[in-house]
């Protein structure tokens, strides 16, 4: 066995877009830090991953994969449960210190971008969400669509308008909520808030090294991206959202319920679309992620790029 990692040796992430296999290279580099006499514990940087029995739609790590490497930050909440980057970013410290404390290497992987961000650099201070103003933002997007109320958010706030799809319900209402509650445009508390920094991990910890899966056609992504919909389908994803309608307590206001897919699915459910919209909603959402995901990665220029069309080659330990 090689000597324990040390506080100052950098901390493995490896991002990317959804469905660019992240989860294969994690165990792929967790064999291979066994060849080698290391161990590897995976620390999960996905927002819905948290969440218990949201397991099909989420593409969340299958048992079996789970049995080859300890995974963290997996089924740690009820979906009736929020979750937040800060939150994220507190646990992710307290588990890298734990991991290396047991003589393994901590190695994250997961594509919520802006918890990577709350990780590297800490978040700027945002009102906290208030209930009364998110009815008010729903009842007008009930009214008159998301689109519409994209197109009022770019009279306020046109940076972050630029970076969202007319349809990104969740991201156009806390934009709106936080220019309501706070007369100030969502870009700017960025702006205000802490500045970029070389990728750190716990405050006065070794730096990050970022491996980004990011694809070289972006065509075949999406052609992936539709696949795997189908295998989620023919799973039983639909069967999954009905156990979580059913239980009566959850609703799409709900940010785990706002996820890729499951959005789509509960509206279906609802009725509110027919079967092929819904397929051509949540593959088009998927899409959209990926395309912000890409976005965010292309902002790090310190990260390493590897096709995530091809096998991963890379010696990491």
């Amino acid at each position: 066995m090689k000597a324990p990692p040390q506080a100052d040796q950098p901390v493995l992430c490896i991002a990317g877009p959804t469905a660019s296999g992240k989860t294969a290279a994690a165990l792929q580099i967790a064999e291979q830090a066994r060849r080698q006499g290391e161990s590897v514990e995976l620390i999960s940087m996905d927002s819905a991953l948290v969440y218990r029995g949201m397991n099909i739609g989420t593409a969340k790590p299958s048992l079996e994969e789970r049995a080859q490497v300890p995974h963290h930050l997996l089924d740690i909440l009820d979906p009736a449960q929020p979750y937040s980057a800060a939150q994220f970013a507190a646990d992710a410290r307290r588990l890298i210190d734990d991991i290396r404390r047991r003589g393994a290497r901590p190695v994250i992987v997961g594509g919520t971008m802006l918890y990577l961000k709350a990780l590297q650099s800490g978040l700027a201070e945002l009102p906290q969400a208030d209930p009364t103003v998110r009815a008010e933002i729903d009842a007008e997007a009930a009214r008159l669509g998301w689109p519409a109320l994209h197109v009022r958010l770019a009279e306020v706030d046109p940076v972050t308008a630029a970076r969202l799809a007319p349809h990104d319900a969740q991201r156009i209402q806390r934009a709106l909520e936080v220019w309501r509650l706070s007369g100030k445009p969502l870009s700017a508390h960025f702006a205000d808030g802490p500045s970029a920094q070389p990728p750190q991990a716990p405050s006065g910890g070794p730096p990050l090294r970022l491996l980004s899966l990011e694809p070289s056609d972006r065509g075949v992504l999406h052609e992936r991206i539709a696949r795997r919909f189908d295998q989620m389908l023919a799973a039983g994803f639909l069967d999954e959202v009905q156990s979580l309608r059913q239980r009566g307590d959850l609703s799409p206001a709900l940010p785990s319920i706002r996820a890729v897919g499951y959005r789509q699915a509960w509206q279906f459910l609802d009725g509110s679309i027919d079967a092929a919209q819904f397929r051509d909603q949540a593959i088009a959402a998927t899409r959209q992620l990926a395309k912000r995901q890409i976005t965010w990665l292309r902002s790090m220029p310190q990260r390493e790029i590897h096709d995530c069309l091809k096998p991963l080659q890379i010696q990491v330990f």
